[in-house]
């Protein structure tokens, strides 16, 4: 295989290893932006997992499993929202409830459907996926044609980046979300209704936080395995504060997360001496070293941007 062969080769699992972590991402800084701290990404994202694959195995349909597991997200994060808006409960309590609720569930639902012969899903079962796409032209170019090879899903994270970033900086409406996130009290005296800023942005993280799992199960590993997510969910918490909740910095680290699973499995293919279980730890070490030297650096340079009200309940008679 020629180096640009392999450099291509690399690219285009790097994008699809980290598709699914940008639409969690982006879905978790709307949600902390508006001043919800969720930790139950995990378990919403293999309940969109199990969700999608399951209705896509069924039905046949692979719109309509999107549209399952983005339900199926939204509802999830609407229980959070419920629980930490209206019930003011400890958002971190409440957010690992819905991660040991939402994994449960997921492997509940995972080991009794499927054929009576096997009684669960398995990897590779023959059904609906999102396949490749090829764009003419430019997925011939060299090296950068990765780019224009990839599935649908991913292909829509090329326009939900910049249409991140720019509703929430260049729009009305997020800077509205960004008062809620920084001070409710303030931005309910200008007449936003921080109740309803926090319940819109918490389930619209979780609809994305959905979709991303659909993702996991119908294009990146077609199939449902006992978690597949592998501890994604908390990855996403981490590119989070790496990211400093913004959407543009985001996809730098789910495409570090991405580059490194990608070169792990060339490496484990290459029939290399390192033992498997110190490659497979080799993408979430990188992200935890990552995070931790950009933490520092943020720390030294009084850049931290994490919304002044997150995890903080609100009430109108707190004003």
């Amino acid at each position: 295989m020629s180096v640009f062969a392999l450099i291509s080769s690399i690219l285009a699992i790097t994008l699809r290893a980290g598709t699914s972590l940008i639409y969690a991402t982006v879905g978790e800084i709307y949600t902390e932006r508006s001043g919800i701290l969720n930790l139950g990404l995990e378990g919403m994202m293999l309940m969109g997992a199990v969700t999608a694959f399951a209705t896509a195995f069924y039905t046949g349909s692979l719109w309509l499993a999107l549209l399952v597991a983005v339900i199926v997200g939204g509802l999830l994060a609407a229980l959070h929202a419920f629980l930490c808006v209206t019930m003011r409960a400890n958002q971190v309590v409440s957010g690992l409830s819905i991660t040991l609720f939402g994994s449960g569930l997921a492997s509940f639902l995972g080991q009794r459907l499927g054929p009576a012969s096997n009684n669960y899903f398995l990897v590779g079962m023959v059904g609906p996926k999102f396949s490749p796409v090829p764009i003419p032209v430019l997925s011939t170019l060299p090296l950068i044609g990765a780019l224009f090879n990839q599935d649908l899903l991913t292909y829509v994270v090329y326009l939900l980046m910049p249409l991140a970033w720019f509703y929430l900086y260049k729009t009305r409406a997020g800077l509205s979300l960004r008062a809620v996130g920084e001070s409710p009290q303030t931005a309910d005296a200008m007449g936003i209704d921080v109740v309803r800023t926090r319940y819109l942005y918490t389930i619209l993280g979780g609809m994305l936080t959905g979709l991303g799992g659909a993702h996991l199960s119908l294009a990146y590993t077609p199939g449902w395995t006992e978690n597949l997510t592998g501890g994604r969910g908390w990855i996403v918490i981490a590119l989070v504060i790496f990211a400093m909740w913004n959407p543009g910095r985001a996809v730098l680290g789910a495409v570090l997360f991405g580059g490194i699973n990608a070169v792990q499995f060339r490496l484990q293919a290459a029939g290399t001496a390192i033992p498997a279980a110190f490659l497979n730890m080799l993408p979430y070490l990188t992200t935890i070293l990552v995070l931790v030297v950009m933490t520092w650096w943020e720390a030294l340079s009084k850049r931290i941007g994490a919304p002044a009200a997150l995890g903080k309940a609100y009430m109108r008679e707190e004003k």
